[in-house]
């Protein structure tokens, strides 16, 4: 425990912590994206893969049992990596000095100089999007255990797609600049393939995107009903 406290410590040591946080929250995203172009197979389909997910460990462990560890885990990531990333911004504007204006790494793309604003939007998307598809206050017509009637009558709304598809481009700028530097952060960089780092993060990212807002756009359009 010394040494993993110590290692924190460390410029470095926050960054594997963000790197692995980060990862945990990508895998996330991209089984919340499988999940959600389910509801394109039905009502029954979808209600039966979100009653899937409250029962899955059924009766090896309690119902919720799973899904309640999962999200736990996720709270975890959530808080590492964003304590780490604030600690890391800290600790580099101290670096710079107060008195340094310009920016010394013109290598920063438009994505990494919009991480840390990046991030607050998701944070409150997340906070939000909780309340409105899972535990009901945001949703005026919240039907507990019909799961896909929540989803239509919840993206029926313009200014709810339109909050939806602002946070999902906020989202995949910030893992396009997440997933290219986590290879270098972990030390799997190497000259032969580092220039495919980051046209592979922006196919993650794109297709990412187009997954997400797909559902969301379908039902506004009257695709889904």
């Amino acid at each position: 425990m010394r040494r993993v406290a110590a290692l924190y410590q460390t410029t470095v040591g926050k960054k594997v912590l963000m790197a692995v946080s980060g990862l945990i929250l990508f895998l996330f995203v991209i089984g919340h994206m499988l999940g959600n172009l389910k509801v394109f197979e039905g009502p029954q389909a979808f209600n039966e893969y979100a009653e899937f997910l409250r029962t899955v460990g059924y009766p090896l462990v309690p119902e919720y049992g799973l899904l309640w560890l999962i999200r736990l885990v996720l709270l975890g990531a959530v808080g590492v990596h964003v304590a780490a990333a604030w600690q890391l911004w800290r600790r580099s504007r101290t670096a710079r000095g107060s008195g340094y204006r310009k920016e010394s790494n013109l290598s920063f793309s438009y994505a990494s100089r919009t991480m840390r604003w990046g991030g607050v939007l998701i944070l409150l998307f997340v906070v939000y999007h909780i309340l409105h598809m899972t535990t009901g206050q945001a949703h005026p017509d919240f039907v507990y255990g019909d799961v896909y009637r929540n989803f239509i009558l919840g993206f029926s709304n313009p200014l709810v797609v339109g909050f939806y598809v602002l946070a999902q481009a906020a989202l995949c700028a910030h893992l396009y600049h997440g997933v290219w530097s986590m290879v270098q952060t972990v030390g799997a960089s190497h000259p032969k393939y580092d220039r495919w780092r980051r046209p592979v993060a922006g196919v993650f990212a794109g297709g990412l995107f187009v997954g997400f807002i797909i559902p969301p756009l379908a039902v506004l359009l009257g695709i889904l009903s």
